[in-house]
């Protein structure tokens, strides 16, 4: 024996998450829409009829563990395999072995893959001939959207499973287990006290991973075999949010911070504001979001909404973080509170829509610019009313190709000033005494 040598006794034990991974469908906690007594997962496992899968979810969901629980009570060859540290070669030596295990023993092989939205296009073509041909079951596991990280030829021969994070009350039962479990912490004799139970499977969110490592944490340095709040807390530390700026969460967070500030609720929008913040989010990339809001969703109703969010962008790339958060706050509620019209939006939509479809329309003698003579004599520029000269500077001619005339894009709601944008549109067009293509068909 030499100085490196150690015997197993004196290995360090596994964490405790990996301890306690169930080996039956019985033992799973969570995931009951899947999982339940009238789960289709569960049909298929019992049914032995799952087909290659896609397992899609937040950490700590139980996506590796239901791979391995499916294994053996299919009684399959399981093959774990990281899309991190494995490629193609790889995947061709599962694959031969796999067509051993059917051809000679008529055992199934499931491959687990895990984080698969890493492999490359190469990689997870490389999968598609022994998906098709039933040599392997392929799980893949992701934390990502499939529909943008799986290729559509390997989604569309795999079925999706959706599993969400675990309930508070779920966690809560896997801590249970775990301090009294032989292959948990049941040896230690530790108790709890309610506050920190509930302290960590709050915090968890939604994470068993998670939450088992802090109980861990806690029970190493619990004095007198009770874990209290203050262990919970300390092992805890700052659990981080899941929010990844260039994938799914980034654009649900985002999505739901525009759509509270559209439905005109401050403390939701103010909500998602924090936890963009708290994550590290470009405060930058946040300020221009909102001058985009401020045009298209807020408008004519309120003009100085853009004028906020413009400045509030100025301020925040003056001033930086954390202080920036501020300017920001004020700005969400301001837009948030604002009243709202996306009429300007839905114009320039609307009229780029006519441009595409009509193409170059010609642009009404009156209006066309006449330095030359010739353009003169041409008509250009003839008859055009000067506003200024008219009554109430307000014109009786038309503006629009010929084609057009009347139509109508910009259209104002009563919300905010826009009603009054509204109701000068209203009189301008009793003084030209004429319908517009828009009123007619209203008429009709």
């Amino acid at each position: 024996m030499n100085l490196f040598s150690a015997s197993a006794s004196d290995k360090a034990p596994s964490p405790l998450a990996e301890r306690l991974r169930p080996h039956r469908l019985e033992e799973m906690v969570g995931q009951q829409h899947l999982l339940g007594k009238n789960g289709i997962l569960r049909s298929l496992i019992e049914q032995d009829q799952l087909t290659s899968a896609i397992f899609w979810g937040p950490p700590g969901t139980g996506k590796t563990t239901l791979a391995r629980v499916i294994a053996q009570t299919t009684r399959s060859h399981f093959v774990s395999f990281s899309a991190v540290l494995q490629g193609v070669k790889e995947i061709r030596e599962v694959v031969a072995k796999a067509q051993q295990e059917r051809n000679y023993y008529g055992r199934k092989t499931l491959l687990f893959i895990d984080e698969i939205h890493r492999f490359n296009k190469a990689q997870q073509d490389a999968l598609l001939p022994c998906v098709e041909n039933g040599d392997v079951t392929l799980i893949g596991a992701t934390t990502e959207n499939p529909s943008f990280e799986v290729n559509s030829a390997l989604l569309s021969r795999s079925r999706v499973f959706v599993l969400e994070p675990l309930a508070a009350e779920e966690i809560q039962q896997l801590l249970k287990r775990a301090l009294t479990a032989s292959d948990g912490l049941g040896a230690q004799q530790l108790t709890i006290e309610d506050k920190a139970l509930e302290f960590i499977a709050d915090q968890a969110h939604g994470d068993a991973r998670s939450a088992l490592n802090t109980l861990e944490i806690a029970a190493a340095t619990a004095a007198e075999k009770v874990i209290r709040h203050s262990d919970a807390a300390a092992a805890m530390q700052k659990t981080p949010l899941l929010y990844d700026k260039g994938a799914e969460e980034h654009y649900n967070v985002i999505s739901a911070f525009i759509k509270s500030m559209r439905g005109s609720d401050p403390d939701a929008a103010i909500y998602w504001l924090a936890r963009m913040i708290e994550a590290g989010e470009d405060p930058l990339f946040i300020a221009r979001r909102m001058v985009i809001f401020a045009a298209e969703d807020v408008g004519n109703a309120d003009p100085r909404a853009l004028q906020m969010a413009v400045a509030t962008q100025q301020a925040v790339h003056f001033i930086g973080m954390p202080e920036g958060r501020i300017p920001l706050a004020q700005a969400v509620t301001y837009l948030a509170t604002a009243p709202k019209s996306n009429a300007a939006y839905v114009a320039v939509s609307e009229a780029q829509k006519e441009v595409r479809q009509s193409a170059a329309l010609p642009v009404p003698h009156h209006l066309r610019n006449a330095p030359t003579g010739l353009m003169k004599d041409l008509g250009y520029g003839k008859d055009y009313q000067y506003a200024h000269n008219q009554t109430n500077s307000v014109v009786t001619q038309e503006h629009l190709p010929e084609a057009l005339s009347g139509t109508k894009y910009y259209r104002p709601k009563d919300s905010g000033y826009e009603k009054a944008i509204r109701e000068r549109l209203d009189w301008w067009a009793k003084i030209r005494g004429r319908a517009t293509r828009d009123d007619q068909n209203e008429d009709t």
